[in-house]
């Protein structure tokens, strides 16, 4: 499989762009209502719906999450990490526990099925594990992974922030408008 990799001094692809903000729209979006539903009183009809939505996305996200993590790594093969500041180790660091936790996630949130995966009421997958005490176990594990998870994208966004605040303009590096214009500029 040949991954390309596009990643300017100003920007990244318009691919990794568009990866980036799909990802954390779904991640966002499936743990903020995911622990809604699980911390407050709401109806059964309110969390079959999350529950039945929270699952038919993150199953379709699944093929979209590997592409992004194939360009991750495929940026990381590239890299030379003895030749990075302690600071970019770190970053490094947390960009790849982001992308564990998330693959910790995805996993464990289709082993933990105790049904089968109706996506969308378009297809249905088998449920892979039949034995209770195995489900029970893979949703300790998911719940405590989305936990983690939610520190990490926490981590991440608050490091943004500091960034924006200190005139590292990160934000416009991910903008699909800079990818546009980047675009643009090398046609010419």
């Amino acid at each position: 499989m040949k991954v390309e990799l596009e990643m300017t001094v100003s920007g990244y692809c318009k691919k990794r762009v568009l990866l980036h903000w799909i990802s954390a729209a779904v991640i966002v979006w499936t743990l903020i209502s995911g622990f809604y539903v699980a911390g407050n009183d709401v109806s059964e009809k309110t969390k079959h719906w999350v529950a039945f939505f929270n699952v038919s996305l993150t199953t379709v996200f699944i093929p979209f999450f590997f592409w992004r993590f194939c360009f991750f790594m495929a940026h990381a093969r590239c890299m030379r990490v003895s030749l990075l500041s302690i600071e970019e180790k770190l970053v490094w660091l947390a960009h790849a526990l982001i992308y564990l936790m998330v693959s910790v996630v995805l996993v464990t949130g289709v082993l933990m099925m105790d049904r089968p995966i109706d996506v969308f009421g378009v297809i249905k997958i088998a449920q892979p594990l039949s034995d209770p005490v195995l489900v029970a176990l893979f949703v300790k594990i998911h719940v405590w992974a989305c936990v983690v998870l939610s520190g990490l994208i926490a981590l991440h966004v608050g490091a943004v922030l500091v960034h924006e605040l200190c005139g590292h303009r990160i934000l416009r590096r991910m903008s699909l408008r800079l990818c546009e214009k980047r675009s643009n500029e090398q046609l010419e």
